[in-house]
């Protein structure tokens, strides 16, 4: 079998690859081809790497969304990283694998990997910390992983940096036959502001550089590929809100803030960027709904999920669709005074939805008052999120109005149109000749 990798470049687009003129030695070699691909829907990371590793749609693979609403204990929850919730065979399955960040991994069938997994204390205490799985000691050689970096309010270069040296050591020590490496660097900076700098195109590409000298050590190919293209967001839609109003929606007050019911409630939405799903307890509801949300301004349309290949069990009864320059917000609280308090914190597990607010902070000198009070030992809470929607713009999760602003691939032998088929493809790369 051939050695390959596979490397990740979250938010890179044919047109991004144009203006800033990077990954253009890969992009012009001799046999390569770099094209746009077609996502499925939602066009968000998880729903897009599960299709891309099994080849099956949504309602296959049932990865249809970051987060869904789990009916048989009531609760809403994202990010979760259980290998086991993706069904369908992974092209990695019965392959030498190194999975460097790769959504999914814990309990997959790789042999060498790295993901992000801090470790909670009973008195709520955190501290950020790596599963390395490489044989590697990644940690001891490279530092800390740089976890402020990887999301929230100091997103950046650096976790995209680490990731990148990461998996050139894992490569040169272990030399997989196939390596997969995540680079999220352009995701932050194109949430957080209107126009897309092909500078940060530049930053990732040296990121893409160090691993691709790695490949070149070990023999091996290289494929490049994206989820989804940003794109401009001028408003935010919240679903959750419109509900409440409608008395669809239950809360229950308390010390912390509000905090949502969705077992009480006849109707709510799990927002994930452009795309939300909307579960409705009772059936005889679901036209009323999904009418009075397909009238809402800032909604594009209001689907059935089978029209959308999410017609699985995890999936809501309704599936809304933003406007192209609007976003979904998890808000369901119709007076900051009483929004809970992990809403002004990062905290991607509690949150019944996604937050791209989180990018943001209120203000340093705050962030500098709470990690003084921890590092003095005190009790805190790293409220630093502010809860403004309008200082987001930009978002993902629809189709492109024009592909040269979605996702790309760029690869050697015809690379496929359609991450379904990206599957068949790795597997046809590896089998193309020795190592």
């Amino acid at each position: 079998m051939k050695r390959l990798v596979l490397i990740n470049v979250v938010g890179l687009t044919p047109k991004l690859l144009k203006s800033a003129e990077s990954v253009s030695t890969l992009a012009s070699a001799p046999g390569y081809t770099a094209l746009p691909w077609s996502s499925p829907l939602p066009a968000v990371t998880s729903t897009c790497q599960a299709t891309m590793m099994t080849g099956l749609a949504p309602r296959d693979h049932g990865i249809v969304a970051n987060g869904w609403f789990y009916p048989d204990t009531q609760e809403i929850r994202f990010w979760q990283q259980a290998n086991s919730l993706v069904q369908g065979r992974k092209f990695y399955d019965d392959v030498e694998t190194a999975n460097m960040f790769w959504w999914f991994n814990q309990g997959s069938s790789v042999k060498y990997f790295a993901t992000p997994k801090p470790h909670y204390g009973c008195d709520g205490s955190k501290v950020f910390d790596i599963i390395d799985q490489t044989g590697c000691n990644l940690v001891h050689k490279h530092g800390p992983f740089p976890f402020f970096a990887f999301w929230g309010p100091g997103a950046g270069l650096a976790s995209s940096r680490w990731i990148a040296d990461a998996t050139a050591t894992v490569m040169r020590t272990q030399k997989p036959q196939l390596t997969l490496c995540y680079l999220p660097h352009l995701d932050y900076d194109y949430q957080r502001y209107p126009d897309q700098d092909p500078a940060r195109v530049q930053e990732v590409d040296q990121c893409v550089a160090t691993v691709m000298n790695a490949a070149d050590d070990i023999g091996a190919d290289v494929v490049i590929v994206s989820e989804y293209g940003l794109r401009p967001v001028q408003r935010c839609v919240h679903l959750n809100r419109l509900l409440r109003g409608n008395d669809l929606l239950s809360v229950r007050g308390g010390p912390f803030g509000e905090m949502l019911m969705p077992g009480e409630s006849r109707a709510f939405a799990v927002a994930d960027h452009q795309l939300a799903h909307i579960y409705v307890r009772d059936p005889s509801d679901v036209p009323t709904v999904a009418k009075m949300l397909d009238q809402s301004d800032g909604v594009q349309s209001v689907f059935a999920p089978e029209d959308l290949e999410l017609d699985h069990p995890r999936s809501g009864q309704l599936i809304a669709l933003a406007d192209p320059d609007a976003w979904f917000s998890y808000y369901y609280w119709d007076d900051d005074r009483h929004a809970p308090d992990f809403s002004r914190t990062v905290d991607i597990h509690r949150k019944p939805g996604y937050d791209p607010c989180e990018l943001f902070k209120t203000s340093m000198p705050r962030v500098v008052a709470r990690l003084l009070q921890k590092k003095l030992g005190f009790r805190y809470k790293m409220d630093v999120v502010p809860l403004d929607p309008a200082l987001v713009h930009g978002s993902h999760g629809l189709h492109p109005d024009d592909s040269a602003d979605g996702p790309i691939i760029i690869g050697p032998q015809d690379p496929p149109d359609d991450m379904r088929g990206f599957s068949d493809y790795v597997t046809r790369l590896l089998q193309s000749s020795p190592i």
